[in-house]
């Protein structure tokens, strides 16, 4: 594998997150809002925030979810945000180990075993399970390997068809994909995970059964790797990878409305994909999620020092124990029952969801 190239492409996503817009202009998480409880009759003080995470505890139910690995600035990145994830007692996961595992800057990745993170989640591409064209597969003992590189609890498989069709190098092989998950989760500890468009119940049923720990949906809201690509195939004069990332920049289903759609997995399910603040935390874990996620939103901060990352988490922390208090949620599991309702375009989504199901 040549190695110039792939450090390139990683610093180009990394650059493009920061400088680039993005994501939709839409907040399908502001959609949801949580029933006021006027008289809560609890302390705010008392309010418990741990939870149980994949088998984990987390001081608060978050996890700073993939964002790089493989070049150079990848490893102060990394290494902030692991140093404030230890300090605070919530989870971590790392971007694709692909360039680790292929000794691509594995120090990049490996600095988060300096810290003692609770919950290390590693990651491997779907579409590298199987055959590409002229690309050797990824195989079970590298996924070992990548596990082994941060001494990650679970290797996500993420599934970025979306980023890949549009990527000018991707990967667009996507057949035996499933059996590929099934053989893994037999030999190691794997949980699935989009990359920004979500999960449908097809895809979650059919994940069902399988070893799959958990699935982290990652719906569309946050992060476009369509829009990513775009900007890539822009800058190297590709035409018609950049009209096809325009195209599909707003490509797939709200997270919301994914994470109702992977309920019926009946497996752990992490709500990524456009989480801005403690309140969307809070609204996740009302509609079923396990754990909220976010990336972006502290992409930033990760550039600057462990710090500011940290002061950004705490943020988000406080957010998330102001809307248990209004919503009189003492512990995570009653914040799971607290009351909701739906507006906007995701309920309109949703609305549309029931139509098609009821008329086909």
């Amino acid at each position: 594998m040549t190695q110039e190239p792939i450090r390139g492409r990683k610093a180009d996503h990394i650059n493009i997150c920061l400088e680039e817009r993005i994501a939709p202009d839409y907040c399908y998480w502001d959609d949801i809002r949580l029933m006021h409880n006027a008289m809560p009759e609890i302390d705010m003080d008392d309010i418990d925030l741990t939870a149980d995470v994949l088998g984990k505890k987390l001081e608060f139910p978050f996890i700073v979810t993939a964002i790089t690995g493989g070049f150079s600035g990848a490893k102060k990145i990394n290494a902030n945000i692991a140093e404030a994830c230890a300090e605070l007692g919530i989870g971590m996961g790392t971007g694709s180990e692909r360039a680790g595992v292929t000794n691509i800057d594995p120090d990049s990745y490996s600095v988060i075993k300096d810290y003692d993170v609770p919950l290390v989640i590693g990651n491997v591409g779907a579409p590298q399970l199987v055959k590409q064209k002229s690309k050797d597969m990824f195989t079970s003992e590298m996924v070992g390997q990548a596990r082994d590189l941060i001494d990650a609890d679970y290797v996500a498989i993420h599934l970025n068809y979306l980023q890949e069709v549009v990527q000018p190098e991707g990967d667009t092989n996507g057949k035996g994909v499933r059996d590929a998950i099934r053989d893994l989760a037999r030999e190691h500890r794997i949980i699935v995970k989009e990359t920004g468009a979500g999960i449908d119940s097809f895809t979650a049923e059919r994940l069902k059964g399988i070893g799959v720990h958990g699935i982290d949906i990652a719906g569309m809201g946050g992060t476009s790797f369509s829009a990513v690509e775009m900007y890539r195939a822009e800058s190297i004069g590709d035409d018609v990878h950049a009209e096809l990332g325009n195209t599909f920049f707003d490509w797939g289903i709200p997270s919301p409305v994914s994470l109702m759609e992977a309920k019926c997995s009946k497996l752990p399910l992490i709500a990524s994909g456009g989480i801005l603040d403690g309140a969307h935390v809070a609204t996740a874990i009302a509609m079923g999620a396990t754990a909220a996620g976010a990336a972006h939103a502290v992409l930033q901060e990760a550039t600057e020092s462990a710090e500011a990352v940290k002061n950004k988490l705490l943020l988000i922390k406080e957010e998330l124990k102001v809307a248990m208090m209004l919503t009189g949620s003492a512990n995570i599991k009653e914040l799971s029952k607290a009351r909701y309702v739906v507006l906007g375009e995701t309920r309109d989504w949703f609305e549309g969801i029931k139509w098609t199901q009821k008329n086909i």
